[in-house]
């Protein structure tokens, strides 16, 4: 391998984790108190209209594959950042395709928290607030980091899939330099980098969630 596609490949997984960083951040402080609220409105608070359209909502959104919101977000896209190619404007879509996806992943482990608890705090008079903060929160924290893993892998994929459009990343370099020049040996180079840096994630992320499980 020549030092020009060491620098490129190196290059191409900076990107890459830039774009996985940042599409999870937003993604998570967008799609956390929204997965939060679904829990509250169906389960706590029994708002049971309310719930189903925010989740046919959230559904819908994900139900739509990533390339076609990447294209059918170009316009806002542009508006947001100057520019439909390049990293910094697939983190649009990454973000805008994650939220709803990691929305559904917490409200799942929500549900899955005893209803005792709830009910424990609400005899106790804790308000909302103190029974998020307090209840739901500390109690799923292990089961939200094994979701933000989830998202992270996720991410990895959707990134991958944004380098069809020009969006940078490993995947582009497996478009430009392996499919489109004919040199298996980079696409070989960037299934294993991106093997790797799943690995990395999940590996990490399980770590973290012992550390936080006092089960």
């Amino acid at each position: 391998m020549s030092m020009t596609m060491f620098y490129n490949f190196l290059n191409a997984s900076g990107e890459t984790i830039y774009m996985v960083f940042l599409g999870c951040l937003i993604s998570i402080i967008l799609g956390l108190p929204l997965g939060i609220y679904m829990y509250l409105c169906g389960v706590v608070r029994k708002r049971h209209k309310q719930y189903e359209v925010i989740s046919a909502i959230v559904n819908i959104a994900r139900s739509i594959p990533f390339i076609i919101l990447m294209i059918a977000l170009i316009p806002l896209t542009r508006l947001l950042v100057g520019s439909s190619i390049g990293t910094n404007a697939a983190i649009v879509p990454l973000s805008l395709g994650a939220i709803p996806f990691f929305a559904r992943l917490i409200d799942n482990t929500c549900q899955g928290l005893p209803k005792g608890l709830i009910e424990a705090g609400e005899a106790m008079g804790a308000n909302t607030w103190q029974l998020v903060t307090q209840i739901i929160i500390p109690e799923s924290l292990p089961a939200f980091i094994q979701d933000v893993t989830v998202l992270a892998v996720t991410l990895v994929n959707y990134s991958a899939m944004a380098g069809a459009v020009g969006g940078g990343g490993l995947g582009d370099l497996a478009i430009r330099y392996g499919y489109q020049r004919f040199n298996p040996s980079v696409m070989i180079i960037t299934v294993l980098l991106l093997i790797i840096l799943v690995q990395l994630i999940q590996a990490g992320g399980d770590k973290i969630a012992r550390h936080f499980n006092h089960n």
